[in-house]
């Protein structure tokens, strides 16, 4: 199962050449996947298990982000829609995949990005990775599918 957060697009995210500039999209992707995952920010249904408070903790810690721009997405002011899974779920570490979608109600309906995430659970007390709890692995463990496959890899 897939977590279906709206990416609302903001004008500074916009380049020259009129498309969500590459840099913009890592911060979109981030939003989502706070959005998702982080009880501070939970804003969808998904399993917000990780406190994203000041002083929490757990750290998370990007370790890996791949991005593949299938299409230019230019302003609009109806969300694009962010589809996010859990693609493994390592010792203390896990991958979150993304497809990013054209908004609600575009037909057809155009796949612009695919990305992932590497994301390593740190505890914040002693800097060192922590095995990924019991509770958590029960929490995304229903949002789990199989990795992307990025069309552009060499």
């Amino acid at each position: 199962m897939r977590l279906h957060v709206p990416l609302r697009l903001r004008w500074s995210d916009i380049d020259a050449y009129g498309h969500v500039n590459n840099a913009a999209m890592l911060g979109l992707l981030e939003e989502a996947r706070i959005q998702a995952f982080w009880t501070a920010g939970a804003g969808s249904d998904g399993p917000a298990v990780l406190d994203g408070t000041p002083g929490a903790a757990t750290l998370t810690l990007v370790a890996h982000q791949e991005v593949e721009y299938l299409r230019p997405i230019p302003y609009g002011r109806s969300p694009m829609v962010c589809e996010l899974w859990v693609a493994r779920l390592g010792g203390s570490s896990l991958d979150v995949h993304y497809e990013v979608w054209s908004p609600d109600g575009v037909e057809p309906r155009v796949l612009t990005t695919r990305a992932a995430t590497t994301i390593v659970l740190v505890d914040a007390a002693t800097q060192r990775p922590r095995r990924i709890s019991a509770d958590e692995r029960a929490a995304w463990d229903p949002y789990t599918e199989p990795p992307l496959t990025f069309s552009r890899r060499r």
